[in-house]
């Protein structure tokens, strides 16, 4: 095998533009692709510098279910500071709690998808 990286992980949501303005204007994602396609949108975001991105997967792009992502690990330094700033953009978030491998916090998208937010523990 000779896998290097993933390319991407698919976001089913139902509305594309409320999601670009949540990914980019409240997580500070930035757009890498963005295309109307015969099949749909094809609208992609990635943390800066990030190999992996994510499509923020349309209506008729696919047999996806809009909040349907699970276990979505955003690393961030200070877990602390983004879950005071998504609290004050009005998102719902569980933690941070402090765990064996790090500092971490849970809060969905606005179409239910599961993220979380990890300040790693050194060494682990």
């Amino acid at each position: 095998m000779t896998i290097t990286h993933a390319s991407f992980v698919t976001l089913p949501v139902s509305d594309q533009d409320r999601a670009l303005r949540f990914y980019r204007d409240v997580l500070g994602l930035t757009v890498t692709f963005d295309r109307d396609l015969p099949q749909g949108r094809w609208l992609q975001v990635a943390p800066e510098g990030a190999q992996t991105v994510f499509t923020l997967s349309g209506p008729g792009m696919g047999d996806f279910r809009p909040g349907s992502a699970r276990g979505i690990m955003l690393v961030t330094t200070d877990v602390d500071a983004d879950c005071a700033r998504l609290t004050a953009a009005g998102i719902p978030v569980q933690g941070p709690d402090e765990l064996p491998w790090g500092r971490m916090a849970s809060f969905t998208d606005p179409d239910g998808n599961g993220l979380m937010l990890l300040t790693e523990k050194e060494g682990f």
